[in-house]
C-alpha cells in the first residue's frame, strides 16, 4: 500500500473509532433508561443481567458471574437487587439441591416486554426511512466488527 491509502486508511479507521465511541456512550445512556422504564429503581448492570437471563436462564450465580466477568460477591449484590425489586425468582436447581436458579419472574417477564415493545416501535420509527437492505449491511456488518473484535 501506498502512504496515500494507508493515510486514507487511518482516517477512515479514526472515524470509526469516533462513531462506536459515540454508539457506545448512546447504549450506556440508554441502559440505563430501559432500566428505568422496567423498575424505577433497577440498576443498569441488573438490566443486563435481566435480560440475559430472560434470553438463556434459569441460571446459576455462577454462570452470571462468568458471562457477566464478575466476583461472586458482586452478581450476589445484583441478584439480591432483583430479588427485591420482584424481577427473579430463586428456585432449587433440580440437578443439585445445594444449588439455586435464577430465573426472570413473571412480573420482569411483562416488564421486559413492555420495554421491548416500546424499543421496537422507537427504532421502526427512527429508521423508518432506512431500506431493509440498509438495515440488513448494517446488521450484517456490525456481526462482522463484532466477530473481528471478539478478543479484546
Amino acid at each position: 500500500m501506498n502512504a496515500t491509502v494507508d493515510g486514507e486508511r487511518t482516517d477512515t479507521l479514526r472515524q470509526l473509532e469516533q462513531e462506536v465511541g459515540i454508539l457506545v456512550r448512546r447504549v450506556r445512556r440508554i441502559i440505563g433508561v430501559r432500566a428505568r422504564a422496567v423498575h424505577p429503581d433497577l440498576q443498569g448492570v441488573s438490566y443486563l443481567m435481566l435480560g440475559y437471563l430472560a434470553q438463556h436462564g434459569p441460571l446459576r450465580a455462577s454462570a452470571l458471574c462468568t458471562v457477566f466477568d464478575m466476583d461472586k460477591g458482586a452478581v450476589s449484590r445484583q441478584v439480591q437487587h432483583l430479588l427485591d425489586l420482584h424481577l427473579v425468582d430463586r428456585t432449587p436447581d433440580p440437578a443439585d439441591g445445594r444449588a439455586t436458579l435464577i430465573s426472570v419472574s413473571e412480573e420482569g417477564v411483562r416488564r421486559l416486554a413492555d420495554v421491548a415493545d416500546h424499543r421496537r416501535r422507537l427504532l421502526a420509527e427512527r429508521l423508518g426511512d432506512w431500506s431493509a437492505g440498509d438495515l440488513d449491511q448494517l446488521g450484517i456488518l456490525l456481526s462482522r466488527y463484532n466477530a473481528a473484535l471478539a478478543d479484546d
